[in-house]
């Protein structure tokens, strides 16, 4: 299947499925010399993974990372490295009555139509547990980055309706909605454990801000560093939107309030979210993702058979009913890939 690679210099592709043997991810292009352990990269893993209650899938898969290739006396070594994690509790029976059905919101019917054969053992491919290989990846270029001064954090801003008006840091990992806001987190919580026992979901936004990006990462006029990001983002399934800084708002603001005036210390705001005609320009970078609604609910809904008989479906099986959360360690994992890639690209063109 094409389009499971992504990035240049710094490259990886993944692989697997949702109810599998495995998922996992190639690395080419890392660094070597860079101290690396499975235990650093576990962490990442342990952010990501299903089961750790509130509003997650009760799907219990420990994610334990096995590092294949491409370290040696815990460093990268140049060569490719491989990933891989076995899936432990895979339950496809769970959906061995509605196999002949597409399930709304999901990837079924587009994946059928395309190939002419689909992965009904939840979504296959096209399952959000592909990202843990990307979480994998991710761990690595972060690493690396941090070396290099750069820091990055996500966070849950909105879910279900309810928006975080504080952001402090060290509550993200306090709460099970990782809300920079913990007064905010409280009250999401209590409305998706509401949607829940309807049979629903909730969408969010989730906040990502990077500081440390020296002036000058991105490739215009196609590869600009915001497309490439919005490339990132959007190749995760849950992730439907994307703004950068000021983001829509831009549409009733005027040219003077919106540009980002200059003195001689630099900024006088950053409107932009940090990039500025496609390059990076020193300022925080700050982008938003709006996160759709977990699509696999038991709520009742209108469908079709895939022979186009008109039924009625409803998901049971182990849900998030909330996927925001867990989509914060692959936003911020998505990031690190772009920006190694850029930088490295960077590296090779200033030669």
């Amino acid at each position: 299947m094409p389009g499971s690679s992504f990035g240049q210099a710094f490259r990886i592709t993944t692989f697997g499925e949702s109810h599998g043997g495995a998922v996992g991810v190639v690395i080419d292009g890392a660094t070597p010399g860079i101290e690396i352990s499975a235990e650093e990269i576990q962490v990442q893993l342990d952010r990501r993974k299903p089961g750790q209650g509130g509003v997650s899938t009760p799907r219990k898969e420990p994610d334990t990372v096995h590092m294949l290739s491409g370290e040696f006396e815990g460093k990268t070594t140049g060569t490719p490295i491989l990933l891989i994690l076995y899936n432990k509790d895979a339950d496809p029976s769970a959906y061995d009555d509605i196999r002949g059905m597409f399930r709304p919101g999901h990837a079924d019917y587009t994946y059928l139509r395309k190939y002419g054969v689909r992965d009904w053992r939840g979504s296959g491919r096209a399952s959000g547990r592909e990202t843990a290989a990307r979480v994998a990846a991710g761990a690595i270029a972060r690493k690396h980055l941090l070396q290099r001064g750069i820091d990055l954090y996500a966070y849950t801003r909105a879910a279900a309706g309810v928006y975080g008006e504080r952001v402090e840091r060290e509550e993200i990992e306090r709460n099970a909605l990782r809300a920079a806001d913990p007064k905010a987190a409280i009250e999401m919580l209590e409305r998706i454990e509401q949607l829940k026992e309807e049979g629903d979901s909730a969408g969010g936004i989730v906040e990502c801000r990077i500081t440390g990006v020296p002036i000058g990462l991105g490739e215009p006029v196609f590869d600009k560093l915001d497309a490439q990001l919005a490339g990132a983002m959007l190749s995760v399934g849950a992730i439907k939107g994307i703004e950068f800084g000021a983001g829509f708002r831009v549409a009733d603001m005027r040219g003077s309030e919106h540009n980002d005036q200059m003195s001689s210390e630099g900024f006088l705001t950053n409107n932009a979210g940090g990039i500025i005609g496609g390059i990076s320009s020193g300022e925080e970078i700050v982008f938003r993702v709006a996160v759709k609604p977990t699509s696999s609910i038991s709520h009742e809904q209108k469908t079709i058979t895939v022979e186009g008989t008109p039924t009625t479906i409803r998901t049971e099986g182990r849900h998030d009913a909330c996927i925001c959360p867990r989509i914060v360690p692959v936003v911020e994992a998505m990031v690190c890939l772009v920006l190694e890639d850029q930088l490295k690209r960077q590296a090779a063109m200033l030669a």
